[in-house]
C-alpha cells in the first residue's frame, strides 16, 4: 500500500487566474498556463538575482515582494514540473476539479487578452477527469486553498484526489495548509490568502443546504434587495420557485420569477428555454444554479427577449455576504457567517 502510494505522480495545483478567469483556455486549448513571460526563458544555470533583475526590467509596475514571490513561482513552473506529473485546476463555478497530466517542457506563449497581450510560461496537457469539491474530506478541500497560483499540495490530499478521480472512494482524511515557497510574503498576499479561503469555505456551506433552504436562501437576498417574495409550496416543481415584486401580488412591475437548482450538474439550454416559455413583457428572470451552467445556457439567456439573470455558486455567494447584514435572522442561520478586520498598512497603498 505504501509502495502504492509512493509511485504516485507528483501532483500540482495550477491556479487559472483570479476567479478561474483562463479556465476556458486551460481546458479548450490543453495546457497550463502561469503569466510572467516577458521574464524569458529561464535557463537552469539563470542565478535568482539574474532572475529578479529581469522581472524587475520587465514588471517595474510591481512591488518587489509580489514581484519575488512570482520569480519563485515562475522557476517551480518551469524547473521543478515534469513531464508526467499530474495537475490540477479548479473550476469554482461548477465546484469541480480538473486533473491532467503534463505532456510537454515550458515554454513562452503571447495572447491577447481583453485587447492586451499576456505574456505566460505554458505546458500542455492531457485533461483526464473532474473531481467534485463535494466529494473531498474537509480537510482536504482546506488544504487546496493555498496563496500560491501553484503549488504541491499535500500527499495525503494528492492520494484522496487521485483516488477519486480512479473511482476508489476517500483515501485520507488528513491534510495540510501550504504556504508558497517564497522569501518575502507581503500583508496583502496573505489577506488575499485569507480571502479566497473564506470564499469557498462560504460556498462549502451553501452546497450542503437541503433543496428547500436553497430556495429560502434564494428568496431571504432578494427579500434584502427590496422585494417581497413568494416561495413555492413543495411538490410537483412548476418550473417557477420563487416569485419577488415590489408588492408581493404581482401588480407591480417587476414581476420577478425565479428558479432554484441545487446539485444537479450544469443547466443546459433545454432548461432555460423550459423556464422562460410563458413568460411576457415586464417579466423578470433569475436562473440560480449551484453546478452551473453550459455554454449553451448562457448563449439561451443572451438571446432572450425576456431579462434573465443567471447566478451560478460564486455570484450566489458574493450577493450572500453583500447583503448578509440585511437579511432576515433566520436566513442568517442557513449560513452563519462573522465578520473579521484585517489592518491596512497606511504606506501600502492597500485598499481592504
Amino acid at each position: 500500500m505504501n509502495e502504492s502510494t509512493h509511485l504516485r505522480p507528483t501532483l500540482w495545483m495550477v491556479r487559472a487566474g483570479r476567479k478561474a478567469a483562463y479556465l476556458a483556455h486551460f481546458l479548450s486549448e490543453g495546457l497550463v498556463a502561469i503569466g510572467g513571460g516577458k521574464g524569458g526563458p529561464i535557463g537552469p544555470n539563470d542565478s535568482d538575482e539574474e532572475l529578479r533583475l529581469r522581472f524587475e526590467e520587465a514588471y517595474p509596475e510591481d512591488k518587489p515582494g509580489t514581484r519575488n514571490s512570482w520569480v519563485a513561482q515562475v522557476k517551480r513552473f518551469v524547473r521543478e514540473v515534469e513531464i508526467g506529473d499530474t495537475v490540477v485546476t479548479y473550476d469554482p463555478e461548477a465546484r469541480r476539479y480538473h486533473v491532467g497530466e503534463v505532456d510537454t517542457d515550458a515554454s513562452i506563449n503571447t495572447r491577447t487578452v481583453d485587447d492586451s497581450e499576456r505574456h505566460e510560461y505554458v505546458r500542455k496537457v492531457r485533461w483526464k477527469g473532474t473531481v467534485s469539491r463535494d466529494d473531498l474530506s474537509t480537510t482536504t478541500r482546506n488544504s487546496l486553498g493555498a496563496i500560491s497560483t501553484l503549488f504541491n499540495p499535500s500527499d495525503n490530499a494528492s492520494a484522496e484526489m487521485l483516488g477519486l478521480l480512479n473511482g476508489e472512494g476517500q483515501t485520507s482524511q488528513s491534510g495540510e495548509s501550504i504556504r508558497p515557497q517564497s522569501d518575502e510574503i507581503d500583508s496583502s498576499q496573505i489577506l488575499q490568502e485569507y480571502i479566497d479561503k473564506s470564499d469557498e469555505f462560504i460556498a462549502d456551506q451553501i452546497a450542503k443546504l437541503d433543496w428547500d433552504q436553497l430556495q429560502e436562501l434564494v428568496a431571504g437576498i432578494v427579500r434584502a434587495m427590496g422585494y417581497r417574495t413568494r416561495v413555492s409550496n413543495p411538490g410537483p416543481d412548476r418550473g417557477v420557485d420563487v416569485f419577488a415584486s415590489p408588492d408581493g401580488l404581482g401588480l407591480e412591475e417587476p414581476r420577478i420569477f425565479i428558479e432554484v437548482k441545487h446539485r444537479e450538474g450544469a443547466v443546459g439550454a433545454p432548461g432555460i428555454r423550459s423556464f422562460l416559455g410563458g413568460r411576457r413583457d415586464g417579466d423578470r428572470c433569475l436562473y440560480v444554479s449551484t453546478g452551473g451552467f453550459s455554454k449553451e445556457a448562457r448563449y439561451e439567456a443572451e438571446r432572450s427577449q425576456i431579462p434573465l439573470t443567471l447566478l451560478a455558486m460564486p455570484e450566489l455567494r458574493e450577493l450572500l455576504v453583500d447583503y448578509y447584514e440585511s437579511l432576515d435572522s433566520e436566513i442568517r442561520a442557513l449560513v452563519p457567517l462573522t465578520k473579521v478586520y484585517w489592518p491596512v498598512q497606511p504606506d501600502s497603498g492597500d485598499i481592504v
